[in-house]
């Protein structure tokens, strides 16, 4: 069936928006929950990451700390072992202090630079190392001002008088009721040192300020964001953790995000901070979300691409069943004219009838009146009674046509009965030879004279026969040279056995395991309807037989039925 073009437009239009729904459909419904799971567990991860990036660079700083702190309180007992060891007297001689520095240097550490003895007045009465600071006057120094009040003390980083960067630890004793300080210089490259040495990534590094936001080593970039001198109290102001280290981040100059850690020293005094590049600190975590989302991106693309031609592929599948459905719509239609046909033959065969009935009555009396008349001087006797002769032959003919077509169309006697099939194939033979005339067609028969009857409905095996008869003449009409159908009855065990075979086009071999469904023909629309094989089917299955199918593409077909000889005669439908 041709639809219009507007038609066929409308359709197609209905199939890619259905298309198109589908796709988005499984595609929603199968990336939504991918995309939330993996929103849900990178989030997880960046959380859990973050909390092991801070409670690592914690763990750092704050053992950095304590080894400072150790560094500073270690030199310290150095030199109050030297202070507490020695008299006042004693060390103020330059060869007894000189001697003591080389015994610090050997025993602990050379990180002692100088030692000097310094008295109540601010004046170094003794002093060992490499400068010229022998009676050198430290009254206005901050660190000797802050020493001389305090039993310990440990400086700020300055230059002083040297004009170089370090820092002091001081013991403060007492002699003859007057305080004294033994104070050392330490190397400032050395404990510089060990805050250079915390260095995480590219842009991780370490410094000391104090209070003040005062250098107290040196930086290891030139420019750096930690200059601030709020930084010092910014960072004491911040809640610290349980072990007592400061996490904050803020913006910097250059608008990146950085992350510092800090940890008091030096009795709170100095802040050991740590900064770097929020970036540079979340690398790995930033490439492993990089290779997330591109996993993400390539499955959803799979999963878009599978979703289309899942789709079209369905889509597809539903157009040609919606095909099927129309021309199976139609052939019901079909079925149904023709069964209004089949009724309205049965009436009409049914109205001729009683006329032609008539016309043999008439036909007959006719030729007994000439009979009787004196007539035999008609020199158109033999006319008129050959005449009337051949309209009671035709009349009984026409009696006899519209008899079948009556059995067959309106099933008169459907009732089960004992049947003999090879009368019932000479009968169905009949009925079709002028067809076969026709097309060109010979039927030949070759019927077994000692099969028994069954017990069937006559009118549903010429049903049969007539099916399969029709059918092969079906397959014959593109046949040039001169059909063949070939009907044969035997009996073979216990079995009643019928062949039809034809020469004609063949069956494909795809189509034969579907043949016997209903509504399944190859023949175009409005040839066929699909129905009358299936019929067949049905019949022969319901007189406990079988009905089997071999062919050949071009060379022909075969069907065998075969019924027991003693079936049970089962009625059906309709039959009484």
């Amino acid at each position: 069936m041709k639809f219009p073009k507007r038609h066929r437009r409308s359709e197609s239009g209905y199939y890619q928006s259905l298309t198109r729904w589908m796709a988005l459909i499984i595609i929603f419904v199968s990336i939504t929950p991918v995309i939330l799971v993996s929103g849900f567990i990178l989030n997880a991860f960046r959380n859990s990451y973050q909390a092991k990036i801070y409670d690592h660079l914690g763990e750092l700083v704050l053992k950095k700390t304590q080894n400072i702190d150790s560094f500073l309180w270690e030199k310290l007992s150095d030199i109050r072992y030297v202070a507490a060891s020695t008299p006042f007297g004693e060390l103020t001689r330059e060869a007894v202090i000189q001697e003591k520095l080389r015994h610090l240097r050997r025993e602990f550490d050379t990180v002692f630079e100088d030692l000097g003895v310094v008295n109540h007045e601010g004046v170094q009465l003794a002093y060992s190392g490499p400068f010229e600071l022998e009676y050198a006057d430290y009254s206005e120094a901050e660190w000797f001002k802050s020493a001389i009040q305090t039993r310990y003390y440990i400086s700020d980083v300055f230059s002083g008088l040297r004009g170089k960067p370090h820092f002091i630890v001081a013991v403060r004793n007492m002699h003859d009721g007057k305080p004294w300080i033994l104070r050392a210089t330490l190397d400032f490259l050395s404990f510089n040192t060990l805050v250079e040495r915390l260095r995480i990534g590219q842009t991780g590094f370490a410094i000391i300020l104090n209070k003040y936001g005062e250098y107290q080593t040196k930086p290891f970039f030139e420019n750096i964001e930690i200059n601030n001198k709020n930084l010092y109290q910014f960072m004491k102001q911040a809640d610290p953790t349980p072990k007592g280290i400061h996490i904050v981040e803020r913006a910097g100059s250059d608008g990146r995000r950085k992350i510092y850690v800090g940890s008091f020293l030096k009795d709170d005094d100095w802040l050991l901070v740590y900064q770097q590049d929020k970036d540079d600190a979340f690398a790995d975590l930033r490439h492993t979300q990089d290779i997330a989302v591109i996993i993400i991106v390539v499955s959803t693309l799979a999963v878009i691409a599978v979703a289309v031609m899942l789709s079209m592929k369905m889509i597809h599948r539903i157009s040609v069943s919606d095909k099927e459905k129309e021309i199976m719509n139609q052939q019901v239609i079909e079925t149904g004219k023709l069964a209004s046909i089949g009724e309205l033959a049965s009436g009409i065969a049914h109205e001729i009838n009683n006329p032609v009935a008539i016309m043999v009555e008439e036909a007959g009396w006719i030729e007994d009146l000439l009979m009787e008349e004196d007539l035999h001087q008609c020199k158109n006797l033999e006319e008129f009674q050959r005449a009337v002769g051949q309209i009671r032959l035709q009349g009984k003919r026409c009696k006899e046509i519209t008899h079948k077509l009556l059995s067959f169309a309106r099933k008169t006697d459907s009732w089960v009965q004992d049947v003999q099939i090879n009368d019932l194939v000479e009968e169905v033979v009949n009925l079709s030879s002028q067809k076969a005339k026709y097309t060109n067609v010979d039927i030949v028969t070759r019927l077994d004279p000692n099969l028994p009857a069954i017990r069937a409905s006559y009118t549903e095996g010429q049903q049969v026969l007539l099916n399969l008869i029709n059918n092969a003449l079906y397959a014959l009409e593109s046949k040039n040279d001169r059909g063949r159908i070939e009907i044969n009855t035997k009996l073979a065990d216990d079995h009643i056995v019928i062949d039809v075979i034809d020469n004609g086009s063949g069956i494909p071999a795809a189509v034969i395991p579907r043949i016997f469904d209903p509504f399944f023909t190859s023949k175009p629309v409005g040839k066929g309807t699909g129905l009358g094989l299936s019929i067949c089917y049905g019949i022969i299955k319901k007189l406990g037989g079988e009905i089997t199918v071999d062919s050949v593409l071009g060379e022909g077909t075969h069907f065998q039925i075969r019924i027991p000889s003693e079936n049970p005669g089962t009625p059906l439908s309709g039959d009484t």
